[in-house]
């Protein structure tokens, strides 16, 4: 009888953990710190210049939209450059009113804890 309680009991842990793993994944959960509060989308970063040049990155290790408001800040804080996160897709879409090196854009991405591949 304990061993069938044992065994109810590690099934119902594991349901729960592949149910936190599901959100997890789809960008659904508190993960990262985020607090679970809904995000309110970044205000767009105006830049001072026509944009003169644009560019896809490809971002590893994003999960949520707490991550995805650390990559656009990281990026954003750079002077001459904005950005669009997308989580699902895993991007960020970045326009240049002039001339940077994308090595400084992937330092900063880095620097937030994510991958530029």
């Amino acid at each position: 009888m304990a061993n069938v309680i044992i065994v109810l009991v590690l099934v119902v842990i594991v349901l729960i953990f592949l149910k936190s793993t599901r959100k997890h994944m789809k960008g659904e959960s508190s993960c990262c710190g985020g607090g679970g509060e809904i995000y309110q989308a970044l205000e767009d970063k105006k830049l001072d210049n026509p944009i003169i040049k644009e560019k896809v990155f490809k971002i590893k290790g994003m999960t949520c939209q707490h991550c995805v408001a650390n990559v656009t800040r990281a990026i954003n804080a750079i002077e001459g450059v904005s950005s669009q996160v997308n989580l699902k897709k895993e991007e960020a879409h970045v326009v240049y009113d002039r001339d940077v090196d994308d090595q400084v854009i992937i330092s900063a991405v880095k620097q937030a804890g994510y991958d530029v591949i």
